[in-house]
């Protein structure tokens, strides 16, 4: 008896090229505008101004980020955290109540997914002329349309590049810089890598990002609930399948053809589902010419399908106690962190005292102690501060008892304090050293010290 001839089992599905088909309506025209408003804040916040500087710029260099009038140091990092947090947090949110709505209209990948998109069929023309233009053999024809549609997305690409890195460096100096091609080491790199992502992300990979790499598609079932709002096929109207049957499927595969994904959501949720709704504007406007009612394919949730829910009980379940939880957390976080940076004052002072000299006596029989305060002025405006030290009878500052700092500018300054002899005890005394802005007393910060007096 001859053995069975062993299976080959494929680890690698090799990839299909999906040609997504241009579909218009109500929720295409909202990923337009979320499209167009996403990346005009992109591409124009760097170009604006505030006080005669970038408005929003992360100078890595000299260690200072503006956002509007608000500037932020190193110390000031958990704040820059902060703000990562809530989009977090107001992510889940978003998850919560409408699933991948986000991935489907405003993720980075998805909005340059479009534009490539775009691009192409301005060049290659619908999705019928794409296929074919694919299986044809290499012309004059195919390589201009190809060809012009690779350099119409690099010089995207490069655009969004440069863009990206002018959050980084000055975007006025840098598009100098670009014009004489006289970029730095690491501006070269960061336009390079970032244009190659967006080129490779959105041009090439395109769904095997959202499918593949992406860990959002993974996890996001964790904050799905019955009365999440996901894209379904409402299979008890539908079925049976085809022209001549019962149910209002009419079969003509048009939600698969504008997936960009290439999904059969009739196949019901899947993972690779975006929530971006094309299948639905697709399967409404197949509706309208066949005299059916709209909705056939429609944003839903599972427990309406189930107990065939009204759209008003829908929203009457939307605030349930997951949403609220995330709402409430949201709000609270977003009205702690504003209320800290009000409150934030924008001085800073470390005191380092000078640990090679432990208290000496110099003349008059004062004792004297040594210090270098470390001071950071974080407003726009320069100030003139005096420095003040109380705690010991008699402790006064000598030279310099005021400082000038400039705007944004931080300064190392050397201080010495003094006592009358016999003042404080033997040892360390604590004490407390004092910066306030002579034109403005809101301006002040107090930051304790050691004194020491020898014996």
């Amino acid at each position: 008896m001859n053995a069975p001839a062993p299976q080959v089992i494929k680890m690698y599905a090799k990839r299909e090229d999906i040609f997504p088909r241009e579909v218009k309506g109500h929720y295409q025209n909202l990923r337009w505008i979320c499209l167009i408003l996403t990346q005009l804040v992109f591409y124009g916040a760097p170009w604006l101004q505030w006080n005669g500087r970038q408005a929003i710029l992360f100078d890595l260099l000299t260690r200072k980020f503006y956002i509007f009038g608000l500037v932020l140091w190193p110390q000031d990092f958990i704040y820059l955290a902060a703000m990562l947090i809530a989009c977090a947090w107001g992510l889940f949110l978003v998850t919560a109540v409408a699933g991948r709505v986000w991935c489907g209209f405003s993720c980075p990948q998805t909005v340059y997914t479009e534009m490539f998109l775009w691009i192409e069929r301005k060049f290659e023309g619908s999705r019928s002329a794409q296929m074919r233009l694919a299986k044809e053999p290499m012309s004059f024809n195919k390589a201009w349309r190809k060809c012009g549609k690779h350099l119409a997305w690099l010089l995207l690409a490069l655009w969004t590049g440069f863009t990206f890195v002018g959050y980084f460096s000055p975007i006025g100096t840098l598009a100098l810089q670009a014009l004489k091609f006289d970029f730095g080491p690491w501006e070269w790199f960061w336009v390079g890598f970032y244009s190659l992502a967006t080129y490779g992300n959105a041009g090439w990979l395109r769904e095997q990002v959202c499918k593949y790499m992406c860990p959002y598609a993974r996890f996001q079932s964790a904050m799905f609930d019955r009365d999440t709002l996901i894209i379904t096929y409402d299979e008890k109207r539908g079925e049976p399948r085809g022209p001549k049957s019962d149910g209002s499927c009419i079969d003509c595969s048009l939600c698969v053809q504008v997936c960009p994904t290439g999904i059969d959501i009739r196949k019901g949720l899947q993972y690779e589902c975006i929530g971006c709704a094309a299948c639905i504007d697709a399967c409404d406007i197949v509706m309208d010419k066949i005299g059916q009612p709209r909705g056939l394919i429609r944003y839903s949730t599972d427990r309406a399908m189930a107990q065939g829910l009204s759209a008003k009980e829908i929203r009457k379940r939307v605030m349930r106690p997951r949403v609220m939880l995330y709402t409430g957390g949201l709000l609270v976080f977003i009205i702690a962190v504003f209320t800290t940076l009000a409150l934030r004052t924008p001085l800073k002072m470390d005191v380092i005292r000078d640990r090679g000299s432990m208290g000496r006596e110099v003349e008059d029989g004062m004792i004297e102690n040594v210090y270098r305060l470390q001071i950071m002025n974080t407003t726009e405006k320069g100030h003139t501060y005096r420095i003040r030290a109380s705690g010991i009878d008699t402790l006064q500052v000598a030279v310099p008892d005021t400082v000038d700092l400039g705007p944004t500018e931080t300064r190392a300054v050397p201080i010495r304090l003094r006592v009358n002899h016999g003042k404080g005890e033997t040892g360390s005394n604590k004490i407390a050293i004092e910066l306030t802005a002579l034109d403005d007393a809101s301006l002040a910060v107090k930051e304790k010290a050691v004194f020491i007096v020898p014996r």
